[in-house]
């Protein structure tokens, strides 16, 4: 069995959108919520660093098959085009988009390779 890829974004909202930014998120679409799962993204969460910036993480088996999941995907394309005027500096939608950062440390993959 292949580890699941973790994935790391980083996304700013604007300072005076950032109230209704997360009122939109509490909660999501309920059928935005099953599009995310669909696409096999899962432990998904995202993080208010302060200022505006949050860090999203998730897990998924593949991560190009996610986001194709989500590019072809009506819900997914109504849930962004009403997130894109919350973000600064985003060039597209942000679930396709989104500046990553790669893994350095996972516990529980270090702790079984430790034990061969």
């Amino acid at each position: 069995m292949t580890a699941p890829q973790r994935v790391m974004f980083r996304l700013r909202v604007r300072p005076e959108k950032l109230d209704e930014y997360l009122r939109r998120h509490d909660p999501v679409w309920p059928e935005m919520l099953g599009e995310i799962a669909a696409s096999g993204r899962r432990c998904y969460s995202i993080f208010h660093l302060g200022d505006g910036e949050l860090i999203g993480v998730y897990e998924t088996d593949d991560d190009e098959a996610s986001k194709a999941h989500l590019a072809a995907s009506e819900i997914a394309a109504r849930w962004e085009a009403e997130m894109a005027p919350f973000f600064v500096a985003q060039d597209g939608r942000a679930d396709q988009t989104a500046e990553t950062f790669p893994e350095v440390f996972h516990l529980e993959t270090q702790l079984a390779a430790s034990r061969g």
